[in-house]
């Protein structure tokens, strides 16, 4: 096993080193200043990780939670923004509702938006119910929330597939019996060179009789756009957009055993464009003659179409609890309806083409629209029964099935083509190949899925001596999945094809916490992850060169994902310090990496034999003093590939090669923050700075090979020359952010913050865009610029 540098010196101080930093900690805090009742109570978050309410400090892995007043306090309106103060957690931004994120370095690289066979690596959850969806993480609105959950490692005893890498879970205010309240919010904001957001929030919370209760909350946020467009869609701030839903919830409660809580939730994101920032485009280059050249400038790209994201879903849940004696049942049901649509511009991909085709110019400048929409209707069932009460045996087991439909397609109408095709390719062509799909759309793909699937799960903890406790859990797991594949249109094989995937086993997990003292519990663990494996749709063969479709169309299944992980953590909460840390290596088998099929402007998933990760993961909340409050969280990660993959000429395949780093990783990432509390004019205030650091990464793994790369565009069209080659560097350099907030409270629940994000409008690169193997387009998606805002808050 190799280690770079930094993490290989952080892995050799640890645990020696954590020692010593605890022991220093410890050292201090026997000289601690003057202390009130703030500096002496042990802060104490309740979570539901386990499937039960148990404190953080005592679940017996790593596990981070924000808060509500963590949340507020940091500004944050995104799991991107929330994940800078979760050690480990990354997200790869590929537009709104389109992250990606990976946990302790367990990534398999960029998911696009034609590949929805590929299950997600860390499950994301809105209470009970599982809401991610391999490339579309929903944009969950912060607000409201009672706290936000990140379970490090495997999860799969208890959450199943697609929790390999870990679990995100947003965790809601439920309805509060025989309490009136509600609170208002207001926000307003501007970003440095582009345009200006804001929105309003509310929560009402009813009590109905004294048995029940409501909870109403309501949202509408604009966010502003920052990238500007060239060409005939040419606008300015093109990638704003706007997020509207709220969720309707109860409380029944007819006695102390019985809970009923049903609940609607619904929302809509829509954005008006992409955050991307191009650096050629088969229309706009510096390399063209016969129209004037062009160099992209920052945040800059080229229309011909305006582009544009819709997610729409609704989540309907029914959750009920019954104590008996010891035990409680819980049954968890849940429906949820989500449909998605993404629309871009792909007129330089489909143009791409046509220059290789030899259309006339008039051909090739044609706006073509790509259009995905996602149709997904799911129903899960879920139940589960556990100890409860005190006692040194503590147990859960349940039931879970799920139905799930997923209905993906693809149209590319691009409107005048077929007469191109035939007379460019012979009379009829365009009919020949449309395969029963609308005229004037040289791709059009219908892919539905249909994936259930069942499982029985069980934890079981004992006390094994007063300091020590074990935990034993597994999970049998059986999922079947059908899908059919169709296609048309003069890019496409006119494929006609049914495949089933299925796939049963086990997945176990064993964990020790020994409390070493008050305050202080070392914990250690192995679990096993799993990720259902799946069929790689068809290359596009009319797209692909002879040599493409040699090296990738041998590729046609891919099999399931597993990993062992292994960790040693400790975690010490004393009065005014709060510190978790933890060390840990992942072994993955059978890694799915996604690559493009270099010309045929599609992707295959394959198997990498053997990865690993390795790091250690840091949490420290410290307040020496009544007025300071100190903050860090951070990881050191070394995830690399065990393996060599290589095609049918010996070549490495795709840049998995042994020692190669796994994409969208960073190897060092870490935030530190400062609070100063303070009375101003008698009300209480406080002042944040943080500071974030995020090392380099890449996109895909290739991009790690002969890198700076240069992408030979071999397109002689509006005169350029078929040598016209435009050369990046495809590593996302390093990037730092500095943000500032200030709040007061004053009287009659009223608030202000006023903050400061991106202080020095730091340009990050956060990933890579590519169209057909960079034929038809390159750019990067960027960061949001400096943005300077305020949010007013009102609660009675």
């Amino acid at each position: 096993m190799k280690l770079r540098p930094i993490a290989k010196a952080v892995l050799l101080a640890f645990p020696s080193g954590l020692a010593i930093g605890v022991a220093s900690i410890a050292s201090a805090q026997q000289t601690p200043p003057p202390k009130s009742e703030a500096t002496e109570k042990v802060e104490r978050v309740v979570v539901t990780a386990t499937k039960r309410e148990s404190s953080l400090q005592d679940v017996p892995f790593s596990i981070n939670a924000q808060t509500e007043e963590d949340i507020r306090k940091s500004g944050a309106v995104t799991l991107e923004d929330l994940s800078r103060n979760v050690a480990g957690l990354a997200v790869q931004n590929l537009g709104p509702g389109q992250s990606q994120v990976s946990i302790r370095g367990v990534s398999s690289g960029q998911i696009v938006r034609d590949q929805p066979g590929v299950k997600e690596q860390v499950g994301v959850y809105l209470d009970e119910t599982a809401i991610s969806m391999s490339l579309f993480t929903p944009d969950i609105d912060l607000f409201d929330l009672n706290r936000v959950e990140t379970l490090r490692g495997p999860q799969g005893t208890l959450y199943g597939s697609g929790n390999i890498g870990g679990t995100i879970r947003y965790i809601t205010n439920a309805a509060r019996l025989g309490v009136s309240e509600g609170v208002v919010e207001a926000n307003v904001n501007t970003i440095q060179d582009g345009s200006t957001g804001g929105g309003v929030k509310a929560a009402l919370n009813v009590p109905l009789g004294e048995t029940a209760a409501m909870r109403l909350v309501g949202y509408a946020t604009k966010f502003g756009g920052w990238t500007d467009a060239l060409g005939p869609a040419g606008d300015k701030d093109v990638n704003g957009g706007d997020r509207m839903g709220g969720r309707l919830s109860f409380t029944i409660q007819p006695n102390r055993d019985v809970t009923i809580t049903p609940r609607i939730v619904y929302q809509k994101v829509t954005a008006d464009g992409f955050n991307r920032q191009e650096v050629y485009n088969l229309y706009a280059n510096p390399y063209t003659t016969t129209v004037p050249p062009v160099t992209f400038g920052d945040d800059q790209q080229y229309l011909k179409l305006s582009e544009k994201f819709e997610d729409k879903t609704t989540i309907a849940d029914l959750t009920m609890r019954f104590g008996f004696a010891s035990t409680e049942l819980t049954s968890v049901t849940t429906y949820t309806d989500r449909n998605i649509l993404v629309s871009r511009d792909a007129s330089a991909l489909t143009g791409s083409v046509s220059v290789d085709l030899g259309f006339p110019t008039a051909g090739v400048l044609l706006p073509s629209n790509l259009m995905d929409t996602t149709d997904y209707k799911g129903f899960t069932q879920e139940l589960r029964l556990s100890s409860w009460g005190p006692g040194p045996l503590q147990w859960v087991a349940g039931l879970f099935y799920a139905d799930t439909d997923r209905k993906y397609a693809q149209r590319l109408p691009t409107p005048g083509y077929d007469a191109f095709t035939d007379a460019t390719l012979g009379a009829g062509t365009s009919a020949a190949t449309a395969n029963g799909f609308p005229a004037n759309s040289p791709y059009n793909a219908d892919l539905p899925y249909n994936l259930k699937q069942t499982a029985i799960f069980g934890e079981l903890s004992y006390e094994l001596t007063d300091k020590l406790t074990g935990t034993a859990g597994i999970r049998y797991y059986d999922y079947k999945e059908e899908r059919t594949f169709k296609s048309g249109g003069l890019f496409a094989n006119g494929d006609n094809q049914f495949d089933k995937t299925k796939s049963d086993g086990y997945s176990p997990r064993f964990l020790l916490a020994y409390k070493m003292s008050p305050g202080v519990t070392w914990n250690a663990q192995a679990s096993k992850g799993f990720r259902l494996g799946g069929v790689n749709d068809p290359l596009n063969l009319p797209l692909c060169s002879d040599q493409d479709e040699a090296i990738f169309g041998g590729y046609q299944r891919f099999k399931d994902e597993s990993l062992w992980n292994y960790e040693l953590g400790v975690k010490m909460a004393q009065p005014g310090l709060t510190f978790n840390a933890a060390a840990f290596h992942t072994q993955m088998k059978d890694l799915q990496v996604t690559l493009d099929a270099g010309s045929c402007s599609s992707r295959v998933v394959f198997n990498v034999p053997k990865a690993h990760s390795t790091g250690i993961e840091a949490e420290l909340s410290w307040r020496p003093t009544n007025n300071l409050e100190i903050g860090f969280a951070g990881s050191a990660v070394n995830a690399e590939f065990d393996s060599t993959v290589v095609d049918g000429t010996g070549a490495v395949l795709g840049g998995i090669r042994d020692g190669n780093r796994l994409p969208s990783v960073p190897e060092l990432q870490f935030t530190a923050s400062l609070t100063w509390n303070f009375n101003l004019v008698g009300k209480e205030s406080y002042v944040t700075a943080s500071y974030q650091y995020v090392g380099s990464r890449f996109t895909q793994p290739s991009d790690q090979e002969n890198n700076p790369r240069r992408f030979v565009h071999n397109l002689p069209f509006l005169g350029a020359p078929a040598s016209a080659a435009t050369t990046v560097d495809l590593e996302l350099p390093k990037y730092n952010l500095v943000n500032l907030s200030a709040g007061m409270e004053f009287d009659r629940g009223f608030s202000a913050i006023v903050y400061v994000n991106n202080l020095t409008d730091e340009k990050a690169l956060l990933s890579f865009d590519r169209e057909r193997g960079g034929r038809a387009r390159l750019g990067f998606q960027t960061n949001q610029p400096r943005t300077i805002g305020v949010t007013l808050r009102k609660s009675f």
